[in-house]
């Protein structure tokens, strides 16, 4: 992927490793309430303190932010039925704690650069699927609910509670 397709503003750390580049989504139903998945633990259970996230994953070379955003949308959550709301204005950089770059990343990333999406839920919650995602995907979700946004900086993993932060407050007048 290079930096022309990512778009201007991509993070470039001045040493060491360089970011992943990946996109989010804040999927927004009609009353104004966020789509958030719990962390499957690979038993279709979650162990994990804070497993509550939005749905995100990396952007494929070749694709755009906005394209990647509803490949993993649907390849999460099964869901097509959507509107895109906007895009944020920036791009949100975290880096892993330590031992999740060490354990989980192989060392190749020191973190993501996400680029965040809202789109507005236009089907029926029974074209969400997450147990069974389409395509012959793994099930990363072991349940869902609609959260209100002002609330999930404090469900997700506190590495990424800026970058939430961040995104509820670009967002909050899709929320609202």
């Amino acid at each position: 992927m290079t930096k022309l397709e990512l778009g201007p503003g991509f993070p470039e750390p001045q040493e060491g490793l360089p970011y992943r580049p990946c996109v989010g989504i804040m999927l927004i139903n009609p009353e104004g309430r966020v789509w958030i998945g719990s962390r499957d633990d690979g038993a279709n259970t979650s162990i994990y303190e804070y497993s509550w996230q939005m749905p995100q994953g990396g952007i494929d070379k070749g694709e755009t932010p906005e394209r990647a955003a509803r490949r993993e949308l649907y390849e999460e959550t099964s869901v097509r039925s959507v509107t895109l709301l906007e895009e944020a204005p920036e791009w949100f950089a975290y880096d892993y704690p330590e031992d999740v770059a060490r354990s989980t990343r192989k060392g190749k990333y020191r973190g993501q650069a996400q680029r965040w999406v809202a789109y507005r839920f236009d089907g029926r919650e029974d074209e969400i699927d997450i147990l069974t995602p389409p395509d012959g995907h793994t099930a990363e979700f072991s349940a869902w609910r609609w959260e209100a946004a002002a609330r999930l900086p404090e469900l997700i993993v506190p590495f990424k509670r800026p970058v939430y932060e961040r995104v509820v407050a670009a967002f909050s007048h899709l929320t609202a």
